[in-house]
């Protein structure tokens, strides 16, 4: 009587492809980009609004769980947010720079940097959720999330920060910079007064 060999290897490979073809299939949470994923996308996501009285930021977020995509959407959003303070600041230093010419000390240079760094860590808990769109994608949840934050919010955050370092801002309120600032954190304080009646 003739015996086949017995063979782990070959027992352990067929063991594999009997499970792979017949076990359950698992969706990852991170389908693949797709036109209906695009099509489906708010248009506000897309096209995300331009103002000049506030800084927008998208994101999109994919979870099995709804309030996970939700919140990982709206970081991702605050994130845009973020960039765009950051951005905004690095211009107004530049500004800032060639206004009060070489004559500027590296130290005052220095102390508005701090200034404007920590200005964005702190107001970007005052940005608000402006819309929220969830859907199904591949058998998880997709959120949009689109956030907002008034630029005269940012420009008071900033102006109250110098304002904590006398030399600094004895140098800089005389600067056209720092006038456009106080302006924007009027026109700010008047737009608050109008939601609280």
């Amino acid at each position: 009587m003739h015996r086949f060999p017995f063979r782990p290897t070959l027992l352990l490979l067929t063991l594999v492809i009997i499970i792979g073809c017949g076990g359950t299939k698992h969706t990852g949470i991170t389908p693949e980009a797709t036109k209906t994923v695009i099509d489906d996308a708010p248009n506000w996501f897309l096209n995300p609004p331009q103002d000049d009285d506030y800084i927008a930021g998208v994101g999109t977020a994919t979870s099995r769980d709804m309030q996970l995509a939700k919140d990982k959407a709206t970081e991702s959003a605050r994130f845009e947010v973020a960039k765009g303070i950051e951005t905004k600041y690095e211009a107004i230093s530049k500004r800032f720079q060639e206004e009060v010419g070489t004559s500027v000390d590296a130290q005052y240079l220095d102390q508005f940097t701090q200034a404007t760094k920590a200005t964005v860590s702190q107001i970007l808990t005052g940005v608000s959720v402006d819309k929220v769109s969830l859907g199904e994608e591949s058998g998880v949840f997709r959120a949009y999330a689109l956030v907002k934050l008034p630029l005269g919010a940012a420009s008071e955050a900033l102006m109250n920060r110098i304002k904590q370092q006398d030399e600094l801002y004895t140098r800089y309120r005389s600067t056209d910079v720092f006038e456009e600032l106080e302006k924007d954190a009027q026109k700010f304080e008047d737009w608050k007064k109008t939601q609280n009646h």
